[in-house]
């Protein structure tokens, strides 16, 4: 007789464990992280340009955490002065399109247009809504 309540007693404490198990994941919320924050590190740029010539520009994205399914984007504004921004040997950039970038670490070409100082800024975003913005000002060397 007293094996048989030692069963239930046993029984009894498994189903009161699976069901505070069950109660207690109902209740907890996962948090599956989708944010993945970005620093952007650029190396020294010239402060002078003359019209003609072209400077580069060395980005790196730097992520805390490595997620494979993260996409990086670039585009650029001018607001001052006249000029081109490309990667590498690609098209130059059209302003304020945006445009897919294969690397996280890249070179950028900016030929200056003009013979006034030229101010463009440069907005690097990542496919879940973080973005870094970058300005740069370069005054006249003609």
């Amino acid at each position: 007789m007293i094996a048989i309540f030692k069963r239930i007693k046993r029984a009894l404490l498994a189903v009161l464990m699976c069901s505070f198990t069950l109660l207690s994941c109902d209740q907890a919320k996962l948090e599956i992280q989708q944010d993945f924050p970005f620093e952007v590190q650029v190396m020294p740029v010239p402060k002078e340009i003359a019209r003609g010539n072209t400077v580069e520009i060395r980005i790196s994205i730097a992520q805390n955490n490595s997620y494979t399914g993260t996409g990086y984007f670039i585009r650029y504004f001018q607001f001052d002065g006249k000029g081109t921004l490309q990667y590498y040997d690609q098209p130059h950039y059209l302003p304020n399109d945006l445009y897919p970038l294969d690397s996280k670490e890249f070179r950028l070409y900016y030929t200056s247009q003009s013979a006034v100082s030229q101010s463009f800024d440069v907005w690097i975003s990542d496919n879940f809504g973080n973005e870094k913005q970058l300005s740069f000002e370069l005054n006249s060397s003609d």
